[in-house]
């Protein structure tokens, strides 16, 4: 299969969807792989570290998709890319449908297969393909919203750490997954005082067993967001419904009741966002500032630190990726349902409940689509799709968990 591995354009965003090492793993498995010429140098890996995998390395991206069978990137497709994708092509990367539109009819007009990372389960109920950016979204939430509570940012001046004689600042994670544990950690290890919120008691008394006290651990009742969100120097919002848009927990109203010159860092914001207030930044402006509060809603934090980031995601895609190329595609989703659920878009067809959910479509069941390919189009046809055979998500409060990106 030829393989292909686009530069990354969206603003800001330096990480690639493979490395050279899962090039040459690829390549070793008898694929052509072709990679962009420039794809890697915000890793730091040049072209050469690439033609030295195996790979071919490619001009221009109009060249690249108009080649290859299989597209593995990072970000969501950009308008510019639109045009180049093709019916058949199968597209392998972070999408985040549910609250984008514009982008989901796109991937409908293209007739391509898409496969959303985020959307890839495991045996274990996680998100592999999930967990290593939201990791690094956690882990840097406290980050940059340290330093966004500088004065010069418009924060209060308020050191999370605190001194002494000074009280630590107050951090308060809304949602105890990967992005909220690992926020916790950090914020944690510089000796902020942490709170966080969960519905599930049992990953409540799991957070309370592994950080041995030096959290604060909250059912994430309405009361209870209230009085830990209007306390908070630092609000990171960690909440995801898998597919979905995320819930707006945090109203405008409890907004306006924070502290002036408190900080949000709203990670769920790849799937809208858990604050009413939030709204998609960039890292080259990443924050602006509603109701005296500064928010941080970058839509993909982990691509400050590319490296990093391309790394950690490529270990976590490679199996996937190279199932998809060995056996074909059909073949590969018919074989695993953990990826089959992956699959969110499958030629003109929306085959993910959450994401038709939120976007008033209907959803065509991924393994009738992968029985009948020209199954009918999810917003054109007059047919009535088929019945699913299997619980849809609720996109209910109650049901939240940690959020991830990216």
């Amino acid at each position: 299969m030829r393989i292909g591995v686009p530069t990354e354009i969206k603003t800001h965003e330096y990480r690639v969807g493979l490395v050279p090492a899962a090039v040459r793993e690829a390549v070793h498995h008898g694929h052509r792989v072709l990679v962009q010429s420039g794809a890697g140098l915000g890793i730091g890996c040049d072209d050469d570290a690439y033609v030295a995998a195996g790979a071919d390395m490619v001009a221009d991206a109009a060249q690249l998709f108009a080649a290859a069978d299989l597209i593995v990137k990072v970000k969501e497709p950009q308008p510019a890319e639109y045009p180049l994708l093709r019916p058949g092509q199968v597209l392998f990367t972070y999408l985040h449908l549910a609250p984008d539109p514009v982008q989901t009819r796109a991937l409908l007009d293209s007739g391509c297969i898409a496969i959303a990372y985020e959307t890839v389960t495991d045996a274990q109920g996680g998100l592999p393909l999930l967990a290593p950016m939201s990791e690094v979204a956690g882990r840097m939430a406290v980050q940059v919203g340290a330093h966004c509570l500088e004065k010069e940012q418009g924060g209060a001046g308020v050191l999370l750490g605190g001194v002494p004689g000074v009280a630590p600042g107050h951090v308060v994670v809304l949602g105890g997954g990967v992005v909220g544990a690992s926020a916790a950690r950090m914020a944690a290890g510089l000796g902020a005082r942490v709170s966080i919120l969960d519905k599930s008691l049992a990953r409540l008394r799991h957070l309370d067993e592994i950080f041995a006290g030096r959290l604060h651990t909250a059912y994430a009742t309405m009361d209870a967001i209230e009085q830990l969100v209007r306390d908070a120097d630092l609000l990171v919002g960690a909440v995801l419904v898998p597919g979905a848009a995320a819930p707006h927990l945090v109203s405008a109203h409890l907004v306006a009741a924070m502290r002036p010159g408190s900080v949000i860092v709203d990670v769920a914001i790849d799937q809208g966002g858990c604050v009413a207030t939030s709204r998609p930044t960039s890292h080259a402006v990443p924050t602006f500032v509603e109701n005296g509060v500064v928010h941080y809603c970058v839509t993909n934090m982990p691509g400050a630190v590319a490296r990093t980031s391309a790394f950690a995601l490529g270990h976590a895609t490679l199996p996937f990726a190279l199932a998809l190329a060995d056996k074909g595609w059909s073949r590969a989703l018919a074989d695993d349902a953990h990826l089959r659920a992956g699959l969110n878009i499958h030629r003109g067809n929306v085959t993910h409940a959450a994401v038709a959910r939120d976007l008033g479509l209907r959803d065509w069941d991924p393994e009738a689509a992968l029985a009948n390919h020209s199954g009918p189009r999810t917003w054109t046809s007059s047919r009535s799709p088929p019945a699913r055979t299997r619980p849809t998500t609720s996109t209910s409060s109650s049901k939240f968990r940690c959020a991830a990106t990216r």
